[in-house]
């Protein structure tokens, strides 16, 4: 089922242009992250301007494209129910993040490494679709942004970037909040053109300080950054990392459910919510995170506590 086609984008919603390109690039890979994508955008284009006819208009047609996506994936849970379709949406953000992270570890800069970042940040946007975002994934968001950003000029200017987080310890976020409040352009799988460049103003001008991002270790065998066409780069170069399976806990093998531990309704959507994101985690085969999600709903339910 073809979605409704939209009129041009309004200037007044051009914040909102990655997360549809980014739905666009996602709709037969990822269809479920192409709605959110867009029901993100709907929602910040609603309050940016709702007002104006052609703002009207256009968000009128992505409403439009939403319903027709309902409606072809309505047998879908992780459309229908939004617990599972956060979890699902935060995986892949994060599979796309630590694919990145993994591969600018390694000292591999390349123009597809720059743009996993770059829209792993953009699908961080997206889960504000479910709530405020954990200060983890505001984290990785900032993180991600501002490395696409760092390594995108660096490539530019043809200066070879330092891998892995730089200066971590005892700063603040300031350099980040400034390249947070600007807005940056690095999207397509190409270099971007003179018109669609970072701004010298959204790059920090000292390290990237006080964040604590994990070791990009666990990318998964399937990273869903997938090589773009015109980069000259093969998809056999992405090679997959082993995965640290961690260790079941053996005292909830032999664990007894104490007669006084009554679960209340909390804790099963709690244990749900696990249930729920260790499903989405092997959908992507990530046995860890699978793992370490069925062992918490476990632990919740025989003892009451997490």
């Amino acid at each position: 089922m073809a979605a409704p086609a939209l009129p041009p984008l309004p200037p007044q919603l051009k914040s909102i242009q990655h997360h549809l390109r980014t739905a666009q690039e996602l709709d037969k890979r990822e269809p479920v992250v192409a709605y959110y994508c867009r029901l993100y955008a709907m929602q910040t284009g609603m309050k940016i301007d709702s007002k104006t006819p052609e703002c009207r208009k256009f968000l009128s047609k992505l409403m439009d494209q939403l319903e027709a996506m309902k409606k072809q994936f309505g047998d879908n849970e992780a459309i229908t129910q939004e617990i599972v379709g956060s979890a699902h949406v935060e995986n892949y953000a994060l599979k796309m993040f630590l694919y990145a992270d993994n591969e600018d570890r390694a000292g591999q800069f390349h123009k597809n490494m720059i743009k996993s970042f770059y829209t792993a940040s953009l699908l961080i946007d997206v889960l504000t679709v479910f709530g405020e975002l954990s200060e983890e994934n505001a984290q990785h968001r900032k993180y991600a942004r501002w490395k696409a950003a760092y390594i995108h000029n660096c490539l530019k200017n043809g200066e070879t970037p330092q891998p892995g987080p730089i200066g971590m310890e005892g700063e603040s976020f300031a350099d980040a909040e400034r390249e947070e409040a600007g807005s940056s352009s690095v999207h397509s799988g190409t270099a971007p053109s003179s018109s669609s460049t970072y701004e010298a103003n959204n790059i920090p001008t000292s390290n990237y300080t006080g964040i604590h991002i994990p070791p990009g270790a666990h990318a998964p065998a399937n990273t869903p950054a997938e090589v773009p066409h015109n980069t000259g780069v093969t998809s056999n170069t992405i090679q997959p990392a082993p995965q640290n399976i961690p260790l079941v806990d053996p005292s909830l093998y032999s664990a007894q459910s104490a007669g006084e531990v009554r679960l209340t309704p909390e804790d099963f959507a709690r244990a749900q919510k696990y249930c729920k994101y260790a499903g989405s985690a092997l959908q992507y085969e990530d046995v860890s995170t699978a793992v370490q999600n069925l062992q918490k709903a476990l632990k919740l339910l025989i003892t009451g506590r997490e």
